[in-house]
């Protein structure tokens, strides 16, 4: 095992950044971006795993006017889905062995969730990704990746966003917005910064699992953050 301050990750996702400039869908460049992403990381001998969102397939709570609420979330559940086998896919082309977990029962094209399993994936050198958020509605991926993140007994949360880091408003609209650093749990919660779901801080603070936010789109970012170089955010941690 590599000498890294993070030699065991999960790395969260939204679909939407699957999308590209497309805004939906999947764009097969930025798959492939994807996984190359992922390969300098496996290649240092990390264990990973993943979470991604289903934003760019169907996002439940944008359509709770006209579709259930409950209704809506399975549909986003299944959105991941299709997001994970897109994401295997290349990872498998890039030579990087796979497993999907579900919290579903899919059983055609993807194995149960089993801790136990799912830690041997991982030890076994196997990529895992983890589909259908926590397999309840009213839950986001984001809980999703804290509950998993702290079943695998991971070094931290890699949140991969399209901004670098944390800030105390809207960068895009607001040419003043202050970057943080470092922050605490407590301070994001506070503060509503809006790094993940309330819930999802909650359960890294009880776990002590540092959140890491970091620009994705940056080629060498997710390698920079596993060697514990100083990008985007981080809350609680080193």
């Amino acid at each position: 095992m590599p000498d890294l301050p993070y030699q065991r990750i999960l790395l969260k996702l939204s679909g939407e950044i699957l999308a590209g400039n497309n805004g939906t869908g999947i764009d097969p460049p930025v798959v492939t971006y994807f996984a190359r992403e992922i390969k300098s990381v496996y290649d240092l001998g990390v264990q990973i795993c993943l979470v991604i969102g289903g934003g760019n397939i169907f996002r439940g709570g944008a359509n709770t006017q006209t579709i259930d609420r409950v209704t809506g979330d399975y549909m986003g559940m299944l959105g991941t889905v299709i997001n994970a086998l897109a994401i295997q896919d290349s990872l498998e082309k890039h030579g990087i062995p796979s497993r999907i977990q579900t919290a579903l029962s899919i059983t055609q094209i993807a194995e149960p969730f089993i801790r136990r399993k799912a830690l041997r994936h991982m030890e076994k050198g196997r990529v895992l990704i983890f589909a259908a958020g926590t397999g309840n509605p009213f839950f986001t991926t984001d809980s999703a990746a804290a509950l998993r993140a702290a079943e695998m007994n991971v070094d931290a949360v890699l949140k991969g966003t399209k901004v670098d880091g944390v800030y105390d408003k809207d960068p895009v609209k607001y040419p003043d917005a202050k970057r943080y650093t470092k922050l605490s749990y407590t301070e994001a919660i506070e503060q509503n910064l809006k790094v993940m779901d309330m819930s999802a801080i909650a359960l890294c603070r009880e776990n002590h699992i540092p959140i890491i936010v970091f620009n994705f789109r940056n080629e060498g970012n997710l390698a920079r953050a596993v060697k514990g170089e100083p990008i985007g955010t981080i809350l609680g941690g080193l």
